[in-house]
């Protein structure tokens, strides 16, 4: 229902905790139905829910590069130039990276970033 209602964020959130339930409950149906929703909201049915210092788990290499440059400003245009690939290279990488995080914009890409640094910061001081 919240998916018909495009509250798209909060349907993938309550269908997150509904798939973790159902798995630790022995509910294989139920999860199902939910994987099946999560992916007809464009998430990947084994897409974890995003969460502080998950992302660098999630993602390859290059899409990790990409992310943080991208997270600290940088254009399409001057991650490539930089790594020296094409614009549609990265562009590929960070659509990449926004379905594995279950993000939509780069505004939710340097949160996401932000949080895994302070994670790191506070872990390693």
């Amino acid at each position: 229902a919240l998916r018909r209602l495009r509250r798209r964020t909060e349907a993938r959130d309550r269908l997150h905790s509904a798939l973790e339930a159902f798995d630790s409950f022995g509910a294989p149906h139920c999860a199902d139905q939910a994987r099946t929703e999560l992916r007809a909201l464009g998430t990947p049915a084994g897409a974890a829910r995003p969460g502080p210092g998950a992302p660098a788990g999630r993602l390859t290499a290059q899409q990790l590069l990409v992310a943080r440059m991208a997270a600290e400003g940088a254009t399409n245009r001057e991650i490539a130039a930089r790594l020296a690939l094409s614009p549609r290279t990265i562009d590929h990488h960070l659509r990449g990276v926004f379905t594995r995080l279950g993000i939509r914009s780069r505004i939710e890409l340097v949160r996401i970033v932000a949080e895994t640094d302070e994670n790191d910061e506070s872990e390693a001081g």
